[in-house]
C-alpha cells in the first residue's frame, strides 16, 4: 500500500502549486488565528478553488463552534475537517453529522496508555492523526504548549500553535499499532526522516507542516517536493 501525503499549513498559491505538482493526496488550510499558518477565508477559498477533485482539501480547526464551521464551509471548499483541540468523541460525532464531512481527529501520543484512549475516537472519526503530545495541560480552546516552543511561537494567548511544532515523539510507541481506522503520522517529519518512519510504522498517510518550511509558517517549495518524493519512493 502506498503511503499518502498531506501537506498542511498552506498559505500561498506557490506552496499549493508545489504540493499539487509534487503529488500530495491531502492539502491543509489552517483556520486558527494565532497560528502563523492561519489563512483568511478569502485566501482559503481561492487556494481551494483550483485543487483537483482527487486531492482532499482539509480544514484544520481547534475546538470550533458551529458558527465558525458554518462560516468557513459556506465559503471554502473543504472535503475533510481536521480537529486539533480537546474535542470529545461526542463533539466529533456531532461535527461529522452537522457537516457531512470526513473527520481527521488529531491525538497526541504520550505513552502506551494514550494509544488506548484514542480508541474512543475510532467510531466517530474517519482518520486518526497521531501527533507529538502536549507537554502541558490544555489552556482555553484546547491549546497546549510544547516544551520546545519559544515565547514568540506561543502567541498572544499563551498557548502553542496547533501542530507544526517540529517535534517528533517516540515512534517506537507505535510498533504494532493497529486501528479500525486509517491513521496518519505527524510530528517532526522531514524529507530526511520520513522514509525511515514509513518503513518502521507503515502508516496509511504522513502529515507535514514545519518540516517543509524555511522559517516558521513559510513553506519551502523545494522541501515540499523533496518530502513528497521521499514518501513516494519509500
Amino acid at each position: 500500500m502506498t503511503t499518502k501525503v498531506k501537506i498542511c499549513g498552506i498559505k500561498t498559491p506557490d506552496a499549493m502549486t508545489a504540493a499539487l505538482e509534487g503529488g500530495a493526496d491531502f492539502v491543509g488550510l489552517v483556520f486558527h488565528p494565532t497560528s502563523p499558518r492561519h489563512v483568511d477565508v478569502e485566501v482559503a477559498a481561492y487556494l481551494a478553488s483550483y485543487v483537483p477533485a482527487h486531492v482532499k482539501v482539509c480544514g484544520l480547526f481547534v475546538d470550533p463552534d458551529n458558527q465558525k464551521l458554518n462560516d468557513i464551509l459556506s465559503n471554502v471548499r473543504l472535503d475533510v475537517i481536521q480537529l486539533h483541540g480537546s474535542e470529545t468523541p461526542q463533539r466529533v460525532a456531532e461535527i461529522k453529522q452537522r457537516t457531512g464531512k470526513d473527520i481527521i481527529k488529531a491525538y497526541g501520543v504520550r505513552d502506551l496508555e494514550s494509544l488506548t484512549d484514542i480508541r474512543s475516537y475510532e467510531s466517530v472519526a474517519d482518520w486518526l492523526l497521531l501527533d507529538s503530545p502536549p507537554l502541558t495541560p490544555p489552556l482555553a480552546g484546547g491549546i497546549v504548549i510544547p516544551a520546545e516552543s519559544s515565547p514568540r511561537e506561543r502567541g498572544d494567548r499563551g498557548g502553542s500553535l496547533p501542530g507544526g511544532s517540529g517535534v517528533a515523539f517516540d515512534w517506537k510507541l507505535l510498533n504494532g499499532f493497529e486501528s479500525s481506522r486509517p491513521w496518519m503520522l505527524a510530528g517532526g517529519l522531514t524529507p530526511e526522516n520520513v522514509g525511515e518512519a514509513i518503513k518502521l510504522l507503515k502508516p496509511a498517510a504522513v502529515d507535514v507542516s514545519s518540516g517543509v518550511e524555511s522559517s516558521r509558517g513559510v513553506k519551502d517549495l523545494a522541501k515540499i517536493h523533496d518530502f513528497i518524493k521521499a514518501v513516494k519512493t519509500s
